[in-house]
């Protein structure tokens, strides 16, 4: 009996793009996207590696934080017009960081669109706070592209509206690297120190953090960005510190 061939490189991609019907997802995004930028924004490196290098949404997901902050920033200053610098500056922390972002993507159900390599699907990798986070920004990229700065906007706006609004009582409640360092400082101890590991391929690293307070581990934490790791050994720390 003949084994199946294994599709590789396009033919991969596109057979893995057309197993899911992603029209559920961009009516909760809310706008259209041709195939072309929807399937590259849903491309995760995992599986751009995997089947003969091809390109990923790491561009477009540059891009689209671009897109987001700049979005986010102009709506906070027009919404809140009696708000200081320094407060809307951590009012956008609050909504444009990781866990934000990944929050979002669980409520439009991103997950299950994702292209992933086979070990990252191994490994849960369709809930990963990180890569839910990065290809909420891919499409918001892919979307700039196709429709331009107003629509993007108007996007943005629609799917962060209420985390906007919610932003002066939650600006403070994820930046846990800002947050420990305030909390240090209140007892008059040193800043943090991160002490960074990494193994694995390119495509598939993963990240381990210890978080030294004067000499002493406070907080530990993996994940598949340095930010991620960080951020998880400053949470730790800062319940440690309480």
């Amino acid at each position: 009996m003949s084994r199946k061939r294994r599709l590789s490189g396009e033919a991969a991609r596109q057979a893995a793009f057309t197993s899911v019907d992603h029209a559920p997802l961009l009516e909760r995004l809310g706008v259209e996207l041709d195939d072309d930028g929807l399937r590259l924004a849903l491309t995760h490196r995992s599986f751009a590696n995997e089947n003969g290098n091809l390109t990923n949404n790491e561009r477009l997901e540059f891009l689209g934080d671009a897109v987001l902050g700049m979005c986010v920033a102009e709506e906070l200053y027009r919404r809140f017009p009696d708000r200081a610098e320094q407060d809307i500056s951590k009012m956008r922390a609050g909504v444009v960081n990781m866990y934000a972002l990944a929050d979002l993507a669980r409520s439009i159900e991103l997950g299950p669109h994702i292209l992933l390599g086979r070990g990252e699907k191994a490994t849960g990798g369709a809930d990963k706070h990180s890569i839910l986070a990065d290809t909420v920004e891919a499409l918001l990229g892919a979307i700039y592209l196709q429709h331009g700065f107003e629509i993007s906007k108007a996007t943005v706006l629609r799917l962060f509206d209420e985390m906007i609004d919610e932003a002066p009582t939650q600006s403070r409640g994820r930046d846990w690297k800002t947050l420990l360092q305030e909390r240090l400082s209140a007892k008059s101890l040193p800043a943090a120190e991160y002490a960074v590991t990494s193994e694995g391929p390119d495509h598939a690293r993963t990240y381990s953090v210890e978080l030294f307070v004067d000499g002493v581990v406070r907080g530990t934490g993996t994940g598949a960005t340095k930010k991620e790791a960080e951020m998880l050994a400053a949470e730790q720390a800062h319940a440690a510190l309480a």
